[in-house]
């Protein structure tokens, strides 16, 4: 387009595109570009961000992303023991089946890699009977993985756009031969056990997990299921590197959580209707009850050929968590929040054009999380409730938002839900607001209950959560004013530099800072 004032910027907004956000930007400004910008960077430019990122991910490398952070094969396997621990296989049937609605209706990296160490340690314990993996080795194993996950999360948004697809498609297809495998291969009839366990036994007969009544511990089972679905919000972190995110990334977001969905529950029907024995499984020496179960119906070189596909998806879904958190904690960071440490973490990479510096900050806190692996198994298990409840309550709060405050006066997206989206709102919130203290119940109560029993959830999420909570009382309130604009921008018809803008968002002002455009560049928000 020529450039009629001669000074190289083009100014021309798509209203259509603009329309479908409200603008951060006071009435009468305008954002001042040194280009022209594509649809998706005039949404990003009326949020007051300037684009940073390349838009090399589509509908498909951004479902990939998400169907590979949420990792069904890996997930399951890390998460078993909770699955069935509490309520057995009806809390696989049933919990699963229920939670997943509810899920639908709602919607990290250290607690994939340590199932993935895990994985690898119990493959060793099969080949050696007499190797008990320790938790040292665990630790050092897991922060291995995550270095390197950091490094491939490093690398430029094309190439992770790629490694992603190609994760995905091994998750899906690995998904698929071992729903197939496990019923074809299982070794049942030779114990003098029917191939399968009668539906009434898997749908009604629940393990006494719990010192609490069948109801609440089917509720608590619904901690796996949340933690293995949880991860299908990835799309919206990925959407500053989406071409077309505003339909793009609720696409995404919405094929994952059906597709994940459905094979995830048919996963844990075929592991309900041919466990042997779930003491065995959760007690097992192997330290990971997946394995043990594996162990109990498989032969051994089935079993490692399983565990084998499971640990090259878990590698896929940890790379893939990372590379989601990153963004996140970038987006974090691009608005301050972390204080100095801002300025660090927001920067990107000049060659990659990709937010590095987030992606090693959250490898080093990830690290440090692990830590729990010396508290036990329970310590650990904190992880995995920190990501349910920290992804629900992050998600809920905007939907509780929508639905009880802003009403009418909510302006949808191009790709919405219409009518169902306050019923569908309310069930969210309703959900959340009874599954977070659920979370945070231990198994045993009374004289039973001591450090080793105990549910850390409450210290391991409360206790950061109390932290900034503090922090903001006394010290963040004075300089965290909500999200930071970016962006250039000025006032129509301001004269700046001697020239002036025009009505129709053109302007002939030079690029050179003056004090009356950084006064409005501080971030007026409407």
């Amino acid at each position: 387009m020529a450039d009629p004032h001669g000074d190289g910027l083009q100014r021309r907004q798509k209203p259509g595109a603009v329309g479908q956000v409200t603008s951060v930007l006071a009435p009468g400004e305008t954002p001042v570009f040194d280009r022209e910008l594509t649809a998706d960077e005039e949404v990003l430019a009326a949020l007051g961000y300037k684009p940073e990122f390349k838009r090399e991910f589509s509908l498909w490398t951004s479902f990939c992303v998400s169907f590979a952070v949420l990792g069904l094969l890996p997930s399951f396997a890390s998460t078993l023991y909770y699955g069935m621990g509490y309520a057995g296989t009806p809390g696989m049937a049933w919990g699963w089946l229920i939670a997943m609605f509810f899920i639908q209706c709602v919607t990290g990296a250290p607690s994939v890699d340590w199932g993935m160490a895990s994985m690898i340690l119990s493959a060793a314990s099969i080949r050696d009977p007499s190797y008990v993996p320790q938790h040292y080795q665990t630790f050092l194993l897991t922060t291995l993985i995550m270095l390197i996950q950091g490094v491939v999360s490093s690398m430029p948004t094309r190439w992770l756009a790629n490694f992603n697809s190609v994760g995905s498609t091994f998750n899906i297809i690995a998904l698929v031969i071992v729903i197939i495998m496990i019923p074809a291969a299982n070794t049942r009839a030779d114990q003098g056990l029917p191939k399968f366990t009668p539906a009434s036994v898997v749908w009604g007969n629940f393990y006494e997990g719990t010192v609490f009544p069948n109801g609440v511990s089917l509720l608590m089972s619904f901690v796996a299921v949340i933690w293995t679905m949880s991860g299908y919000d990835a799309p919206f972190h990925l959407s500053e590197e989406c071409s077309n995110a505003n339909i793009a990334s609720p696409r995404a977001i919405v094929l994952t959580s059906g597709v994940g969905g459905l094979m995830g529950w048919f996963l844990q029907l075929v592991v309900a209707y041919t466990v042997v024995d779930i003491d065995a499984a959760l007690e097992s020496d192997l330290g990971l009850p997946y394995a043990a179960y594996l162990q109990q119906i498989l032969p051994d070189n089935v079993t490692l050929a399983i565990l084998a596909l499971t640990i090259i998806c878990a590698f896929s879904m940890g790379q893939g968590c990372m590379v989601a958190a990153s963004r996140v904690t970038f987006a974090y960071a691009r608005d301050d929040c972390f204080g100095p440490l801002s300025r660090m973490i927001k920067k990107v990479n000049r060659h990659t054009r990709t937010p590095v510096n987030a992606v090693w900050f959250n490898a080093i806190i990830g690290i440090v999380m692990t830590l729990l692996i010396f508290g036990g198994d329970l310590a650990v298990g904190a992880l995995f409730s920190i990501g349910a409840i920290a992804a629900f309550v992050a998600f809920t709060l905007p939907i509780f938002i929508r639905v009880f405050f802003v009403g009418s006066r909510f302006r949808p997206g191009p790709w919405n839900l219409g009518r169902a989206s306050i019923p569908i709102g309310v069930s969210a919130c309703a959900f959340v607001l009874l599954m977070v203290p659920i979370l945070c119940l231990p198994s045993v109560t009374g004289s039973d209950l001591d450090a080793t029993t105990m549910n850390w959830t409450c210290l391991v999420w409360g206790g950061p959560m109390l932290f900034v909570m503090i922090w903001w009382v006394v010290d963040a309130h004075k300089w965290f004013k909500g999200p930071k604009v970016n962006i250039e921008h000025q006032m129509l018809g301001r004269a700046l530099d001697g020239k002036v803008q025009d009505s129709e968002g053109s302007s002939t002002r030079s690029m050179k800072d003056t004090k009356a455009f950084e006064d409005k560049k501080a971030g007026d928000i409407a």
